[in-house]
């Protein structure tokens, strides 16, 4: 167990850009990867960092995500300090909900208090990425940090979604702005910024008075990125960048998939033949939690009427694909497709239903859709916008439940 830390893990978020997937569920809660929860991964990476003492905080329509910790994240031992809790907004302190990152933090201090931790870590609940988090503490003690930021290069026309970094040779610190319009490109290197990753480490008492004069300051956001890693940093704390690489020295693989192209295109990136971000890798398995499903099974094999085949893609335990084809696609568990069907380029999350004569493709199809027979999707933006489906600026169609409501199957 990594001794002194405890994790908080943000996971209240209502994911707007995300939407219509987080209708129903909290982004952290959301399909990803044929049988994973968004949230899986960064718990996976504390559960592999030896962090053993885990809060997570939630609030937005929560109770999918609430039920997913449950089932499949109660592990620690309580007997030996060990512990994953899950804490809604209380009212602690307040009598309102989370206001802000920071806010949530706060309004939790003394139950994170009691624990004691030399060192906190704040994580987000909603990013892909596989950290080894014992480096960035070692880093932080080092250097003798009030608090490091984990760090990655992105490409400037799309830094101004995150907190731009500016460090010294060091990588201390010494300039930060949350969200700019027009974010600074790393020095030597005019085409790319350094970005906060929301990943951060703080020596707990830096962090607690931070926290208690943020929530005096009524004109404050209660956010770290736009309020209290300002004020350290004018105050003159010592704040540091942690790069982040893979064990090769490279840059790590880390998305931040806040709207639907970039989880639809961090999903493909893993059905490629050698994906940057490996499911199958034994040094790191992810854990989940997934119903108690058969294997998966393909039916019929006669091609010049129907054949039920898989290429390039991934399928998830209990999925039937019944005399229907499927390329580079993510087939999650439970799904059915029936016959005569075509996906391609497409993300079927848990439990769907995929009816006979039925055409997808470029298309994100929400949990527990019954898809109606002969239904094409992906062919015909613009009708496909008229039918009441949601449809990116890079033209990926998304369909849910509602857009079904009436229609029979």
């Amino acid at each position: 167990m990594l001794k002194g830390s405890v994790a908080v893990v943000l996971a209240g978020g209502k994911g707007k850009r995300l939407s219509p997937l987080t209708l129903h569920e909290s982004k952290p809660a959301v399909s990803f990867g044929g049988i994973y929860r968004i949230i899986d991964f960064t718990l996976t990476n504390c559960l592999h960092s030896g962090i053993r003492r885990i809060f997570v905080l939630t609030q937005y329509k929560s109770y999918t995500l609430h039920r997913h910790l449950r089932s499949g994240w109660q592990i620690f031992h309580h007997e030996l300090g060990e512990f994953i809790d899950i804490i809604p907004p209380q009212m602690n302190i307040e009598s309102f909900w989370y206001r802000g990152t920071a806010d949530a933090v706060y309004q939790n201090i003394k139950i994170v208090n009691d624990e004691d931790p030399e060192y906190l870590l704040v994580l987000s609940g909603d990013h892909i990425y596989k950290m080894d988090y014992r480096k960035i503490v070692s880093f932080h003690r080092d250097r003798g940090a009030n608090l490091t930021i984990a760090s990655f290069e992105v490409p400037v026309s799309e830094a101004s979604r995150f907190g731009i970094i500016q460090v010294n040779d060091d990588w201390k610190i010494v300039g930060f702005q949350e969200k700019p319009e027009n974010p600074e490109a790393i020095p030597g290197k005019p085409y790319s910024s350094l970005v906060s990753m929301g990943i951060y480490v703080f020596d707990f008492p830096v962090l607690r008075e931070a926290l208690e004069e943020d929530a005096k300051d009524k004109n404050s956001q209660h956010d770290f990125g736009k309020n209290v890693i300002p004020k350290l940093l004018k105050k003159g704390f010592n704040l540091y960048a942690f790069p982040f690489r893979n064990e090769k020295g490279e840059p790590g693989y880390w998305r931040d998939i806040g709207t639907l192209d970039a989880y639809y295109e961090a999903s493909m990136e893993l059905v490629s033949i050698s994906p940057r971000f490996n499911l199958y890798d034994s040094k790191w398995p992810i854990r989940t939690y997934m119903p108690q499903y058969p294997p998966a099974k393909f039916a019929f094999n006669d091609p010049n009427i129907r054949k039920g085949e898989a290429v390039d893609s991934i399928i998830g335990a209990g999925a039937i694909i019944s005399g229907s084809r499927i390329i580079n696609s993510i087939i999650s568990y439970g799904v059915r497709v029936h016959s005569y069907n075509l996906i391609e380029n497409s993300i079927i999350h848990p439990n769907v239903v995929i009816n006979r004569y039925s055409k997808i493709k470029n298309a994100i199809i929400s949990e527990g859709t019954k898809i109606p027979k002969g239904t094409i999707i992906g062919y015909n933006l613009k009708k496909d916008i008229k039918r009441g489906f949601t449809v990116t600026p890079k033209g990926i169609t998304v369909v849910t439940s509602e857009n079904f409501k009436e229609e029979t199957l």
